[in-house]
């Protein structure tokens, strides 16, 4: 493991931590303030959480001075597929441990979010949406930088 795929994770982590602190903080007033079930507050915070994880991922976190490997659009449609199903696991796996475990809603969602963000999350922005041209990629593993 070299230094810069450990800058790169952490930097992954200050975006997921961002977006999730917009997911996280939406979710709880929807569901308190506004009643909706919080199944629902989770697909809508959850939207808005990853967009804002997109915006940091692309110009920042996983910035690829030589390039991506597809467009913005490919990436958007590629990281909406991920969002999709990371908010389909938050969602149910919030669900099972609230209905058979009787966790509370809150803490359910953060022991989910963990699993979901290590687990799912990261291997697939790294390794599919924010996938940086080949060459960029090599130097950055040699830790060079292109001129």
């Amino acid at each position: 493991m070299t230094w810069e795929s450990i800058k790169l994770f952490l930097k992954a982590q200050v975006s997921a931590f961002s977006g999730g602190l917009t997911d996280y903080g939406l979710m709880i007033p929807l569901t308190e303030l506004l009643h909706i079930h919080f199944t629902i507050s989770i697909i809508i915070s959850g939207t808005i959480g990853g967009i804002v994880n997109f915006c940091i991922n692309r110009f920042w976190a996983f910035k690829s001075t030589g390039g991506y490997h597809g467009s913005a659009t490919s990436q958007f449609i590629r990281f909406f597929m991920v969002v999709l199903g990371s908010i389909s696991l938050k969602s149910a796996g919030t669900y099972l441990l609230h209905s058979s475990l009787n966790i509370d809603y809150k803490i359910g969602r953060l022991l989910i979010d963990s699993i979901v963000s290590y687990g799912f999350n990261y291997p697939l922005m790294k390794y599919w949406v924010f996938k940086a041209n080949n060459i960029s990629c090599q130097y950055a593993e040699e830790g060079e930088t292109l001129t």
